[in-house]
């Protein structure tokens, strides 16, 4: 089989690294196209993926409308020189492409639709199928869904096993109290008038976790100058070790504190997506595994921060809580590599019988 997978986000290079690997071991012909985007590309390089560069990703929402139209000639292209059967990614262009050709298209969408209104709008009916955490909600019926989150595809045990070196890479003994603070950009289509911690509050947050362990931080962008002598300097394929290990994640980033309740990491996240995104929200409430925050409730936020740190078995807590999530998900990214190799069966096996899928445990 010819597969085309579409990276926009680093995020992504990680949700689908294993199931490149696992698609080529199995002998199908995989391409990896990808945004301009500085991180993307050097994730994709540390784990020797090979990808073709197909522009330039820009902040201004006009200039991605018109990009949109510039992947999507581009990725024609490709698709017609190469003939692929199956594109496979978090990625608008692949559904618009998908409608233009014989290649069939699988979205991976773990966002509510009025959380992400563009995609949804511009992107899904454009789709073949679209695969979502199960009770998100979708108003398109191409949705399947999946009893898994992205971030299982690479932190299920399964996939993911930490590494130790990285404590002494980081400058921390084994047992020694650290934090991880992520600060987001928040300049996807998605994020118009999305805001999450203040300048003030990551101050207040460094003071007070810094009286308790080393703090080290990861922005998305550019680092405020103030915070430079926290900024994290570990390899960035090693950052879910560091993060594994850690005491506490907090910051305003969905992904990261997803990826912490993963691995059994406290976390602590604070933003105006905090309520209006189901897969978090079931990680919150279900598990446990994380707790979130608006902006105007930082003292609520900072209260339980303090409520989390007295705990004397805080980290053994969140193990217990973290066994009983994976114990009703599934491994993300053999279940992908499954319906991929055999898709369009997949997809009626999935919807005659979604418990199908326990099979990928």
């Amino acid at each position: 089989m010819n597969i085309l997978i579409d990276i926009n986000h680093p995020a992504h290079v990680h949700l689908l690294r294993n199931v490149y690997f696992l698609l080529t071991q199995n002998g199908h012909q995989v391409m990896v196209v990808v945004k301009e985007i500085p991180s993307a590309m050097k994730l994709l390089g540390l784990y020797g993926i090979p990808y073709l560069n197909i522009g330039k990703k820009d902040d201004a929402l006009m200039k991605k409308g018109l990009d949109q139209l510039v992947y999507d000639r581009r990725l024609l292209k490709l698709v017609r020189e190469h003939h692929f059967d199956i594109g496979v990614g978090s990625s608008i262009n692949i559904a618009h492409v998908s409608k233009l050709c014989k290649m069939k298209s699988i979205i991976l969408d773990d966002d509510d639709d009025e959380v992400e209104p563009l995609f949804a709008k511009f992107g899904h009916p454009f789709a073949d199928t679209i695969l979502s955490p199960v009770d998100t909600p979708r108003k398109s019926k191409k949705t399947i869904y999946v009893n898994a989150y992205h971030e299982l595809a690479y932190l299920h045990p399964n996939r993911f096993t930490p590494d130790p070196s990285v404590l002494d890479d980081a400058g921390v003994k084994a047992g020694e109290p650290y934090f991880i603070m992520r600060f987001n950009a928040f300049k996807a289509h998605h994020d118009v008038g999305v805001v999450g911690l203040t300048i003030e509050n990551k101050r207040r947050l460094v003071d007070c976790l810094k009286a308790k362990g080393k703090v080290f931080i990861t922005t998305e962008r550019d680092i405020d100058d103030e915070f430079k002598p926290y900024q994290l300097k570990v390899s960035p394929e090693k950052a879910h070790s560091l993060m594994y290990y850690a005491t506490m994640l907090v910051g305003d980033s969905q992904t990261m504190t997803s990826e912490a309740a993963m691995l059994g990491t406290p976390a602590i996240r604070c933003n105006t997506f905090v309520g209006r995104i189901h897969y978090l929200e079931e990680e919150e409430h279900k598990y446990g595994l994380t707790y979130g925050f608006r902006p105007e409730q930082s003292e609520a936020m900072f209260a339980k921060i303090d409520e989390l740190l007295s705990m004397p078995n805080l980290k053994e807590e969140w193990k217990t809580r973290r066994q009983k999530m994976l114990s009703e998900k599934i491994d993300y990214a053999r279940f992908l590599t499954w319906f991929i190799e055999n898709y369009p069966e997949s997809q009626k096996i999935m919807r005659e019988d979604p418990e199908y899928q326990f099979k990928f445990k």
